[in-house]
């Protein structure tokens, strides 16, 4: 996607990608306590350490969140505190039901936490499935980016499962974009945050963070941000002014006679079931797949159709199954990783889409990021120093 993106869709095509992508295949993780494990996490904290990465925030997907069905928010309105603690409890329950199978735990993040020195939390959102969810997501992470206060020198490394990653690819066009631009987002969503016959703003943190992005962009402390997505379905396009580093993971296995960066279809419930070519989910979670919002709700009716013709316009529900042909599993920007896991129970839940979040391959991600995105961390802070370019642009 190009810089000054305007919160354009990515395409869908069936040509080599223009983005750098690879096709590996990693080895059995390490056992959990093993030496092998242990001095995986902490040479990759290490890396993430000279880097400048002062934190790591874990962002789920679609379906992990604490309000899926959208339910929780009609008691918001009337009890903010009930809702609040509604919320918690949905969470913790999710948590213990899937762990880590499609989901960052709390045990998780307190696991990546000891075992690199890296300062790690979650972020917690509704996921739900459309347009206005993944909207919210972003401007609750823009405002909570801006309340934590950060130099300019600083970098936050983001990891994003699922649709977290299409959350943090409106995040880059929200930083990236000019006034008008921003100004078509806020105006789509405005009958979903202002609510006038309530007494007010329904969510204030949508006002914050517009007014924040009305400063001059010179005048907003922010850090370089790093995006990782896992198994995140080609959506939204990303503003190349708006991060310093993206790497996505999917799972991917190649099948004979299709293009070597393309996938195809499931050919029966065998193969979704036993994720045949991979991570099932991040294909078919494209544009067409959102699920209407509460259907009492009309006001998140609305606000979600007209988001979805400003983040999709022309792409129709009814050529759905034309698009999921096209098989497509590389992003338009940043480099992408199609990775072989070993085949095994593990690989095969959710359709594929669950192995990401495993804690046995957290030391294989968290060291593949290291090297992709820090190994030459010492000569790039030397090269920007050179040039005198501002922190957020590297």
């Amino acid at each position: 996607m190009p810089s000054n993106n305007a919160f354009a869709h990515q395409c869908y095509s069936a040509e080599k990608p223009t983005t750098d992508w690879h096709l590996i295949r990693p080895p059995e993780p390490p056992a959990i306590e093993s030496a092998e494990y242990v001095q995986q996490m902490a040479s990759a904290g290490e890396a993430y350490r000279k880097a400048g990465v002062r934190a790591l925030w874990l962002v789920h997907g679609t379906f992990a969140g604490d309000d899926v069905m959208g339910l929780i928010r009609i008691v918001e309105c009337l009890a903010p505190g009930t809702a609040g603690r509604l919320r918690q409890l949905v969470k913790e329950l999710f948590d213990r039901l899937a762990n880590d199978s499609g989901n960052y735990t709390s045990q998780y993040a307190a696991e990546f936490q000891r075992t690199t020195g890296i300062p790690v939390d979650r972020m917690t959102w509704s996921s739900e499935d459309h347009h206005i969810a993944r909207a919210h997501a972003a401007v609750c992470l823009l405002d909570r980016l801006v309340e934590t206060g950060w130099e300019a020198h600083d970098r936050l490394l983001l990891w994003g499962h699922s649709h977290a990653g299409n959350v943090f690819a409106l995040l880059t066009n929200l930083l990236a974009a000019d006034s008008s631009q921003r100004e078509s987002f806020f105006a789509a969503s405005r009958c979903y945050y202002c609510r006038r016959w309530l007494g007010g703003s329904n969510h204030h943190v949508w006002e914050r963070v517009r007014q924040w992005l009305e400063t001059p962009a010179i005048e907003r402390r922010m850090p370089r941000l790093d995006f990782v997505t896992f198994g995140t379905p080609i959506r939204y396009g990303w503003d190349t002014g708006g991060y310093a580093k993206l790497l996505h993971f999917i799972y991917h296995c190649p099948r004979s006679g299709v293009l070597e960066h393309l996938t195809a279809l499931p050919r029966s419930v065998e193969d979704l079931l036993g994720a045949t070519d991979g991570d099932y989910i991040q294909q078919l979670g494209i544009a067409g797949t959102n699920l209407a919002p509460a259907g009492f709700a009309w006001r998140l009716w609305l606000a979600d159709w007209r988001l979805g013709r400003l983040l999709q316009p022309g792409i129709r529900r009814r050529d759905l199954l034309q698009r999921l042909k096209i098989g497509q599993r590389v992003p338009h920007e940043g480099e992408a990783l199609l990775v072989k896991y070993p085949d095994g129970p593990a690989a095969r839940q959710l359709a594929g889409h669950a192995i990401y979040t495993r804690l046995c391959w957290l030391p294989y991600h968290a060291t593949e990021v290291a090297r992709r995105f820090y190994a030459g961390a010492e000569a790039e802070d030397s090269q920007r120093a050179k040039l005198e370019l501002p922190d957020f642009l590297v």
